[in-house]
């Protein structure tokens, strides 16, 4: 029998990185299980469908991998100008990452939107898909088992062949590190892509203007979320201050469409806006690590989901 010393070493697996896609139709979980599998909130989320404006980018750091998830909106049948460029972000990042990730939830049955994504993603060949059943903690296990036969069915009908059917909770912490597991052997061998510590690629302009949207998106009426936009205008130190008491002004508007739109935002005397910005504050300090004066002001853009030029001024 060989002594320890004079066995060879283990052969060590070759480090992979690349980019994976969370996709589906709006609400079916894609940011928070972003979030659940970064360890940080990276994206923001809402009971709100169609929260996710634009590809948010997490980063994964493993032993043997580094996964770059990225989020997308919820493609959908668009009704605005806003929703036509949402899906066509979809379509281009589905194209250009090494897996995609298709997001079901477990608490409702295949609807016709779930079949349209699944249809288009029939179509790209050669990247490796894995279902991902969301929300799991929502179900009994009678209803999960129904849901997994079902995305299977799906996949035979279509010509999908499934890499991975998973369930998850994102919330529950559930499967969500044997998710992390399936996708990293499909990632190409690679050096990481990001250095060590970074957790998203988001400018923090764009993620404070998120975590503001976010909270103005809690408790408004229905027909307000699609109409709410953030642009932070400036992020600056204010002056003369001690090196130890640091304090961050930050200056951002909130746009919606009509006027008639403004005091729902900004609530009675003010209560409303005061709410958001107590709210955002706490978590954009979190974010930046540093005490933060934000100033939020309600503007109105007249229709900016339909309108070509405010679409650009708001960055999308």
């Amino acid at each position: 029998m060989a002594r320890m010393s004079d066995r060879s070493p283990e052969p060590t697996a070759p480090h992979r990185a690349g980019f994976a896609c969370f996709v589906g139709r709006p609400n079916a979980g894609k940011s928070t299980l972003t979030n659940a599998l970064v360890g940080t909130k990276v994206a923001i989320t809402s009971n709100r469908p169609q929260t996710t404006r634009h590809t948010v980018r997490g980063i994964v750091h493993r032993p043997d991998a580094q996964l770059v998830l990225v989020d997308t909106p919820g493609l959908h049948k668009p009704r605005t100008l806003l929703g036509e460029r949402l899906n066509d972000v979809v379509r281009t990042t589905w194209a250009e990452v090494d897996v995609i990730g298709f997001c079901l939830p477990a608490d409702q049955k295949l609807g016709p939107g779930d079949k349209f994504i699944a249809k288009e993603l029939a179509a790209i060949k050669k990247t490796p898909k894995i279902a991902i059943v969301t929300k799991t903690d929502l179900v009994e296990s009678k209803a999960l088992a129904e849901q997994l036969l079902a995305i299977h069915q799906l996949g035979a009908e279509l010509g999908i062949e499934w890499a991975e059917i998973v369930p998850v909770s994102a919330v529950g912490n559930n499967q969500v590190q044997l998710l992390a597991d399936l996708i990293a052997p499909l990632l190409p061998e690679s050096p990481p892509l990001y250095p060590e510590g970074d957790l998203t690629d988001e400018p923090e302009m764009v993620m404070v203007a998120e975590l503001i949207r976010e909270a103005a998106l809690e408790g408004v009426r229905d027909e307000l979320p699609h109409s709410i936009a953030v642009v932070v205008e400036e992020m600056i130190p204010r002056e003369n201050r001690p090196a130890d008491r640091p304090l961050l002004d930050i200056h951002a508007n909130v746009y919606i469409e009509r006027p008639s739109q403004k005091g729902i935002i900004i609530g009675p005397k003010g209560s409303r806006l005061k709410e958001v910005g107590m709210k955002s504050r706490k978590h954009i300090e979190a974010l930046l690590g540093t005490p933060v004066f934000l100033d939020l002001h309600v503007k109105v853009a007249k229709d900016w989901q339909r309108d070509p030029k405010q679409l650009r001024k708001l960055g999308f």
